[in-house]
Parts: C-alpha cells; sequence; structure tokens
C-alpha cells in the first residue's frame, strides 16, 4: 500500500509538471524579441565605462529586489535573467573590473584572458546558443574555431605518443577510431555515453528542483536507474568505465579532463563525458576577447533597470534574528562599513566563500549548513603562465588548437604523487599542463595586436606549497616568493616549446599567476572552479541536495558550485538560481522559444 501511494504522488507530480509544461503559465523571460548583431566595434574605454563602474555609496538604486554578490557568469546570468522578469537587481563586485574569469587584464600592452578557452554547443538554435542570446541581446560575435580542437600529448622525447581530437557531430567518433583501432569498439561504447548524458542531463538538474524527499525516493527505489543510466554514470568513475571497455590507458587520457583536478579515479564519468561532447559540435571564441561577454551582459541588465558596480567588496551579508538574509555590508577602503539592503541575496563567489566568510558565525554553524559544506570540498589550485611574443602566429607555426601534455598515461598514479610531492621537488615534476593560444582564436587579435601572439599555460598545484604567503600582501612577498612561481613558469614554458620550438626567441612577456593572486577572486585555495569536481561530489543524491536555495531564507547560491564548472556550467547555475528565486522552470521558456526558432529554421530551409 505505501509503494502504491509513493507511486500515485510520483504520477500525479509527473501529470501536473507535464500540464504546467503544456498549458502553464509562461514567465515571460523570452517576450523580448533579440535585437539583430551590430557590427563589431571594438573601443577599450567605452567598454570599461561598462565593466568599471565604481561603487558609490550614491549609485545604489532605492527599492532593490536583489543583491548578487559576484560579476562571474553565474552571477551575472542570475541578474540579468531577474531583471529581464522586472526585478530591480543591484551587483556587487569586489575586483576593479567586473565578468569574473571572463574578465581580461593588461600586462605590458598585452591582453589575456583571466581563464576562458573557448565555449562549445553554440551551434544554430542550441539551448546554449539561445541562452546566451537571451542573456547578450545577441549581441556577441563568436567566431568558430578550426575542427582540430585537441591535441593530446602522452609521455616526453622520442617516446611520446600524439593524438588529435576533432570536433564534428560523426567525425569526432571516426577521427577517434583511427587512432585507436584496436579500440574502436571502446570507443564506440564511450561515444555512446557520451550521448546520453548529454541528452538526459536534465534529469540530475531536476533533482535540484523537485522536493528532496522524492529525489531521494526515486534514488533509493531504483527508480532512477530504470529511467535513465546517467545516473550510474553520475556516480561511477572514469576509470571504472573506461576499463570496463578497454585496457588502453592512451585512451582514458584522451577521454579524462583531468585540469579540473581530479584523476580519473576519482572524477564522476558523466563529468568527463560532458566535458569532451562539449565540443563534439564544434568551439567557438568570442571576437574581441572574453570580457566581450560580460560587456554585453552588463549592457542589456542596465537596460532593464539594473547596475553592476566594481571595488565594492561585500564583508558580510545579513541575517536578521529569523536566519532570514536580508542584506550585506560593504566596507569601503576607508573602513566604513555600508548596509545595502534586499529581500533576495544571491552569492556567486563559491559555496565556500559564502558560507565560512559570509555568515555569521551563528549561522555557520547551523546544521544544514555543516551538511552542504560537507559534501563539497575545494577543488586544486590552480597555476597560469601568460606568455607574450613579438611575432604573428604564422611565424610562430602556432594556432587555434589547445594542447594537454602529460608525462604519462598513468594519470591516477602520477597525479597522486605529485600533489604528495614535497615543495621544493614539485616545480620539477610538474606531470600535466594545458596550453592555449587565445591570439590564434579570435581573428580581431591580428588588428588590434599587430604583430603580437600571446600563450596560456594552466596546470594544477597544491595549494599548501604556497601556504607561507597566504597573508601577505602582493608588494612584501619578497625574492623567495617570486624565485619558486617562476621555478613553475620556466619549468612549463620549456616544456611547451619543446613542441612549439619558435616560442623562446620572440619571448617578450612571462607572467605568472599562483593560487593566491588569483585574478582578485579570492576563491578558496586558489580554485578557479571552486569546489573539486570529485565523485562524491557528482554522487546523484549529493547532486540532490546541493541546491540554489540555502538553509538561510532569502540567500541563494549561483555559479559553478550548482552544478558544475566551466562557462557553461556557470550559466546553467545562474538560470538554475534564477528558477529558484521566482519559482518557475525557467528552462520550460528556453525550450519552447528554441522549439519556435527551429521551426522557422526549417520554414527558410522550404
Amino acid at each position: 500500500m505505501k509503494w502504491f501511494l509513493l507511486f500515485s504522488e510520483w504520477f500525479l507530480d509527473w501529470a501536473r509538471g507535464t500540464y504546467w509544461y503544456i498549458f502553464g503559465r509562461r514567465s515571460g523571460l523570452c517576450k523580448t524579441p533579440i535585437s539583430p548583431q551590430s557590427s563589431l566595434a571594438i573601443d577599450e574605454k567605452k567598454k570599461n565605462r561598462v565593466l568599471q563602474k565604481e561603487f558609490d555609496e550614491f549609485e545604489v538604486p532605492q527599492n532593490l529586489d536583489v543583491i548578487v554578490i559576484g560579476s562571474g557568469i553565474g552571477g551575472l546570468t542570475a541578474a540579468v535573467t531577474l531583471a529581464k522578469l522586472g526585478k530591480k537587481v543591484l551587483v556587487l563586485e569586489q575586483d576593479k573590473k567586473a565578468g569574473g574569469l571572463c574578465k581580461t587584464f593588461n600586462v605590458k600592452d598585452y591582453e589575456f584572458d583571466c581563464g576562458f578557452h573557448y565555449v562549445g554547443q553554440l551551434h544554430e538554435n542550441s539551448l546554449l546558443k539561445v541562452a546566451l542570446d537571451l542573456l547578450t541581446d545577441g549581441q556577441v560575435h563568436f567566431a568558430e574555431q578550426a575542427s582540430h580542437v585537441d591535441t593530446v600529448v602522452i609521455g616526453k622525447g622520442a617516446q611520446c605518443k600524439k593524438y588529435t581530437i576533432y570536433s564534428g557531430k560523426k567525425q569526432m567518433e571516426a577521427h577517434l577510431k583511427t587512432q585507436f583501432p584496436n579500440d574502436s569498439k571502446a570507443v564506440e561504447e564511450l561515444f555512446k555515453i557520451m550521448k546520453i548524458c548529454s541528452q538526459k542531463i536534465h534529469l540530475l538538474c531536476m533533482l535540484k528542483m523537485v522536493p528532496l524527499w522524492f529525489a531521494r525516493f526515486i534514488l533509493w527505489s531504483g527508480i532512477a536507474d530504470l529511467i535513465s543510466p546517467i545516473f550510474r554514470y553520475s556516480r561511477t568513475s572514469t576509470t571504472d568505465i573506461v576499463k570496463s571497455f578497454t585496457s588502453n590507458c592512451d585512451l582514458l587520457t584522451v577521454f579524462s579532463q583531468i585540469f579540473y583536478g581530479v584523476p580519473p579515479k576519482q572524477a564522476s564519468c558523466m563529468i568527463d563525458a560532458l566535458f569532451l561532447h562539449h565540443s563534439k559540435r564544434g568551439v567557438y571564441y568570442p571576437e574581441g576577447g572574453a570580457s566581450e561577454i560580460p560587456y554585453h551582459m552588463i549592457q542589456v541588465l542596465e537596460k532593464h533597470g539594473g547596475k553592476v558596480l566594481v571595488n565594492a567588496p561585500v564583508s558580510s551579508i545579513l541575517v536578521d534574528g529569523k536566519q532570514m538574509a536580508i542584506g550585506v555590508a560593504l566596507k569601503t577602503e576607508g573602513e566604513e562599513v555600508i548596509e545595502v539592503r534586499a529581500p533576495v541575496i544571491i552569492s556567486n563567489v563559491g559555496m565556500f566563500t559564502t558560507f565560512k566568510k559570509l555568515l555569521p558565525p551563528r549561522i555557520q554553524s547551523n546544521p544544514e549548513i555543516q551538511d552542504f559544506l560537507h559534501i563539497m570540498k575545494p577543488g586544486k589550485g590552480f597555476f597560469q603562465v601568460f606568455a607574450g611574443f613579438n611575432a604573428t602566429k604564422e611565424e610562430l607555426g602556432i594556432s587555434s588548437t589547445n594542447t594537454r601534455l602529460y608525462k604519462s598515461n598513468n594519470m591516477d598514479q602520477m597525479m597522486e604523487e605529485y600533489f604528495d610531492s614535497d615543495k621544493e621537488d614539485a616545480p620539477d615534476n610538474i606531470p600535466m599542463m594545458y596550453v592555449s593560444f587565445p591570439s590564434a582564436k579570435d581573428p580581431t587579435s591580428c588588428t588590434r595586436f599587430p604583430g603580437q601572439s600571446r600563450m596560456v599555460i594552466h596546470t594544477m598545484v597544491n595549494p599548501k606549497w604556497f601556504g607561507q604567503w597566504n597573508n601577505v600582501n602582493e608588494t612584501e612577498r619578497g625574492q623567495e616568493y617570486e624565485s619558486y612561481t617562476m621555478r613553475f613558469a620556466n619549468h612549463l614554458f620549456d616544456w611547451a616549446c619543446v613542441h612549439f620550438p619558435k616560442l623562446k626567441e620572440k619571448l617578450v612577456l612571462l607572467h605568472a599567476v599562483s593560487p593566491i593572486n588569483m585574478h582578485g577572486l579570492e576563491a578558496t585555495h586558489g580554485s578557479m572552479l571552486s569546489a573539486e569536481h570529485s565523485l562524491e561530489r557528482f554522487q546523484p543524491l549529493n547532486i540532490a541536495k546541493i541546491r540554489c536555495n540555502t538553509p538561510v531564507k532569502n540567500l541563494y547560491l549561483s555559479g559553478q558550485d550548482v552544478f558544475s564548472a566551466g562557462y557553461s556550467g556557470a550559466l546553467h547555475g545562474g538560470l538554475l538560481c534564477a528558477s529558484s528565486v521566482v519559482d518557475h522552470c525557467l528552462y520550460i521558456d528556453l525550450l519552447l522559444l528554441q522549439k519556435k526558432l527551429k521551426k522557422k529554421a526549417y520554414k527558410k530551409l522550404e
């Protein structure tokens, strides 16, 4: 009888959702038509007037509905979405420039993106493109990149092996089969998993939106596994899945996306599958640099009455006696504390900063908040090298292709040994790195910066290696810090030069960024991706538990911690957050708009 009642309730919920989808109210998010795309005009002063509006108490709008802490893509997505739904929104950014990891910075006349490489799934009328066009009014010009997306190099010296990854709906799989002729069946199985994960990812997102008791029930009962195998892939490691098909560790290395700091034996197969699938239909780069995205998002926000103010460090979230968020406190350079109030507070600065730094101690000890923190742990620290060259891409022999370099194909062992290594040994034993040439991806680069090229290198580090400088002012870190960071930087650059030998003689600038000065983000342990993308995090029940709603009423989370990392993950985190705030699944509106646009496109072809 109990099972019958539970099933009946599930069926009624499903029927109600279906009815609402077909006949229910619409939010109005998609009512505003997208403007025709204007010609690209890159005026840095004009752009900075939008991205660098200084905080002033008199700039704060009256009668705010929403305050968003942090101007990364997750925060801006939630802000723009809510503003388009009629909310008066203020975004507060501690840094001097808005945009989070999509902002750019300059070193000696060389412009670099903080953390943007490319974005996939932007083919015509894809859901991501529909959402992005709504958020930017369709004004970002994206340049589609060459089909050769990645080169994976395993090993060093004469024994190194190279594999190439090409985009293309059918070409990606076919090309990998030619490189792994003895494992073509394994490649087929992995691509089946990729397809399932990409098509059924919404089921995992729905776990965050249904009542938690219901999510527990369908997971505990096994109903979820009957609905789709994505729940199994989510909770199974990449190593276990790949090794069930093949013993070829090179294929495991190509399939794994370890540059979020988790070895394949501790990574969710679903996440690795989604990351690889992300580039399957081609990859794109914003003309004019990554800051074009927040630049246009902020203009849409302002058009709907919102504001983004920088140099606005939020020191605490104000919580009343009923444990309800009612505003934020900012501490100005003159140590003056300014309070700004609103009935809804959204934090886009990561779960750890939100719960451990911004909430009052009496709230931090809340058992429900501690449960949140026990599920997640901070990710590995990032280390970046930004290099500038006085030569064109043709002269350097570089392209838009990204390169992933690994010392060996035993990633589980090599990453474990690396992160456990001694601080002094670590710079000389880096096991992996990611190389990207943003100047080769941006068609405007040759006119904006003639005769220049730029390279970015990423790797992961153990934050404890930099621990002695954590609370030391940048100007006081001294020669020891500079020498230590440059040991990492020089090792990485020399390794890159093995594969791009023309770089060294044209080098003008080598700039290192360690976990403790990560672009003004003040990310916990220098992790640009915030919470670790571990297997534990992506257990389906933990996915259900980590929601935009928090134990503090009217306080919501947005960004990478809501579901997954990266540009696309942060954007979806913002959409899920806005849906939670208005208590309306905004994806329904986006899906209906997508369907309408596809119909329109088909009619044009007839």
